[in-house]
């Protein structure tokens, strides 16, 4: 199973759309939060809730704002939270052929421009988690801190756990020469090719992020640990944060400890352990 499938597999929805209930509301798709903005040759959605600091929300391959429906109810009590649709994905549409991690974050950049904000707090999982070390990399005065969980910075099985690494290396040997049809055929098969072959991010460029981050990982995650600890020494003002009993799904399944390290993290000065 490929890793866009294991990633889906993780999202909830909520069942509604009202400001007066946020149990009730149907992340990613409510109309009262949404807004469309022109960034960079498409029109990008994304939806904010609560007042405050600015927090960005970034998603992983094939997902959506939805993908942080246990997390916007805790951090907009405190937070302006914006939780966006990445390019091609949700109802950020871009029937274009080329996707690049570089390309999200010069997006997710040109988003915060279109709305007057200077700088922000940054949540990114998975690929967003990949989003938000080269937000920080290529746009370090757009980020306050940062917060990353389960990403990787090349697409091997040195980084990928071995298993899902030969699986996405199967699918990729049986479509590589397919000719797809549809919008969505080809879409699909370019967020899938993203991951196959990106990120390509050194370790040594790492020490371009300044600012303070938070580098997470389930110890049963998609992502292997060591890995995950080599992002944290590479980054000069970083914690690691190694979840046990976690697999991928860090902000899901541990939501309440999740939320309440992260929002610490963001509240307290870094010191340097």
């Amino acid at each position: 199973m490929q890793k866009l499938v294991l990633l889906l597999m993780f999202f909830w929805l909520g069942q509604g759309c009202t400001s007066s209930q946020p149990q009730s509301i149907q992340y990613g798709n409510c109309d009262a939060a949404g807004k469309y903005y022109s960034i960079r040759g498409i029109k990008m959605y994304c939806e904010v809730y609560g007042s405050g600091k600015p927090l960005l929300m970034i998603h992983g391959n094939g997902g959506s704002i939805s993908a942080f429906s246990h997390n916007i109810p805790y951090f907009a009590d405190k937070y302006k939270v914006i939780a966006l649709d990445s390019r091609s994905q949700g109802k950020s549409t871009d029937l274009r052929d080329s996707l690049s991690f570089e390309m999200m974050a010069d997006d997710e950049a040109a988003l915060l421009d279109s709305m007057h904000i200077d700088s922000a707090y940054v949540l990114g999982w998975s690929d967003g988690g990949i989003n938000a070390l080269l937000l920080a990399m290529r746009h370090p005065k757009k980020v306050i801190k940062l917060a990353s969980t389960g990403a990787n910075l090349w697409p091997d099985s040195t980084a990928i756990i071995p298993a899902l690494w030969r699986n996405d290396k199967a699918y990729f040997d049986e479509n590589k020469s397919r000719q797809f049809g549809s919008p969505k055929e080809k879409n699909d098969w370019k967020l899938f090719s993203l991951d196959w072959y990106q990120p390509n991010i050194s370790l040594a460029s790492l020490q371009a992020i300044q600012c303070p981050s938070l580098i997470i990982g389930g110890d049963h995650d998609l992502i292997k640990v060591e890995h995950t600890v080599q992002i944290y020494l590479s980054i000069p003002k970083a914690y690691l944060w190694i979840l046990p009993g976690s697999g991928h799904g860090t902000l899901i399944d541990y939501a309440d400890e999740f939320n309440h390290k992260v929002d610490e993290f963001f509240a307290i000065p870094f010191h340097k352990q």
